[in-house]
C-alpha cells in the first residue's frame, strides 16, 4: 500500500526553457495540424510573440526533469504496475518560445478502491513563467494496480 504520509508532499520544482524545435517536434509527434504551433509567422499573425506550447505540452515538463521518476521511487510504485488514470489542465496564459516554465507539484490525495487492488495518487501542479505569472494548473491521477 502507498503510504498516506506522502499526502501534502511537494516535489522538487521542474524547470523547462521553451525552445522552438522542441515545440515543433512535440506538435508533430501529437499530430497537431494547426500551423500556429509550428510556423512562427502563423503564430505571430494569431497574436503570439512566437510559437505557443501545444495544450498538453506542459505535462512533459516534469517528465523531462525526472520529478515523476522521483515520485514513483518515493511512493514505491513499480513502473509495470503504473497506469495514467487522468490528466486535466486549466490554462491562464500561453507559454511561448523564449519562456521558461517552472512546475511545482503537490500530492493532494492517496486512496484505494477494490480493497486495495487499485491505488490512486492525485497530484496537482502549477506552472508559472519566468515572470512568476500563472500559466496553467494541472491535475494528474496515477493508478497503481496490484
Amino acid at each position: 500500500m502507498i503510504d498516506k504520509k506522502w499526502i501534502g508532499h511537494e516535489l522538487p520544482p521542474a524547470v523547462l526553457p521553451i525552445e522552438r524545435t522542441r515545440l515543433q517536434f512535440f506538435a508533430k509527434a501529437i499530430g497537431e495540424t494547426d500551423p500556429v504551433y509550428t510556423d512562427v509567422t502563423a503564430a505571430r499573425e494569431a497574436g503570439y510573440p512566437d510559437l505557443p506550447a501545444p495544450p498538453t505540452f506542459l505535462f512533459a515538463v516534469e517528465l523531462d526533469s525526472g520529478a515523476i521518476d522521483l515520485l514513483l521511487e518515493r511512493l514505491e510504485i513499480p513502473l509495470p504496475k503504473l497506469l495514467h488514470g487522468e490528466q486535466g489542465f486549466s490554462y491562464h496564459r500561453p507559454a511561448c518560445v523564449g519562456d521558461t516554465v517552472t512546475v511545482r507539484s503537490v500530492i493532494q490525495d492517496i486512496y484505494d478502491k477494490r480493497d486495495g487492488a487499485l491505488e490512486f495518487v492525485v497530484k496537482t501542479s502549477s506552472a508559472t513563467n519566468q515572470r512568476g505569472e500563472l500559466v496553467a494548473e494541472l491535475r494528474t491521477v496515477l493508478v497503481c494496480r496490484h
